[in-house]
């Protein structure tokens, strides 16, 4: 009615007026990665971008081999009565890093036409005279001997011969896949691996 005074405020508990109420939905702020990542587009072009980089860094970044070259030629004769075969592989070596190449180790690799293979050190350079005497066909195409602790300066080439024996008949051998010579040089995790296929001509 008019004249009468306004109702006073409703109190709260302790008797001080209710503050005035607002909307808010505490939802909002824990909405889950909608509202706190971006599109899903641009963080698949991230992850790819980086996966391209490491990928990238880890191919061209790869340990690898300090020199090459190649095997020139393999002679194979029988040891009687033994069932093994020693080889004379002649190979040329090709330094062509920046550093001197210390060769630490050398072997022969045999890969038999079954895929089993068969390795074994290459012999001693003092026994070449007596291997040679015993079994003349190893001698042709023969080079100096190459063993171990030889040295190979920045952007040299040296050819040799090593001599190893495979536990199978020459028979075995002449229809082998292939014959490896695999070089080890010091304080390099990456041997250097010479490789020569299987051909009528040896």
């Amino acid at each position: 009615m008019p004249g009468q005074p306004p109702p006073p405020p409703v109190s709260g508990p302790t008797g001080s007026p209710s503050p005035p109420t607002s909307s808010f939905n505490i939802g909002e702020e824990f909405s889950g990665a909608r509202r706190n990542l971006p599109p899903a587009g641009i963080v698949l072009i991230c992850i790819a971008a980086v996966a391209l980089i490491l990928g990238a860094y880890a191919y061209f970044g790869r340990a690898k081999p300090q020199g090459a070259g190649s095997i020139d030629f393999v002679s194979a004769v029988d040891v009687p009565g033994q069932n093994h075969t020693m080889v004379a592989i002649t190979l040329t070596l090709r330094n062509g890093s920046q550093r001197s190449l210390w060769i630490r180790t050398l072997k022969g690799r045999l890969t038999a036409a079954d895929d089993k293979t068969f390795e074994d050190e290459a012999a001693s350079a003092v026994d070449f005279d007596r291997f040679f005497q015993a079994f003349p066909a190893l001698k042709e195409n023969s080079k100096p001997p190459v063993p171990p602790e030889t040295r190979l300066l920045p952007g040299t080439t040296q050819s040799g011969t090593i001599i190893v024996s495979f536990p199978v008949t020459k028979d075995v051998f002449d229809q082998r896949k292939a014959v490896d010579v695999v070089i080890q040089p010091y304080d390099q995790p990456v041997p250097i691996v010479l490789t020569k296929q299987n051909s009528p001509t040896g």
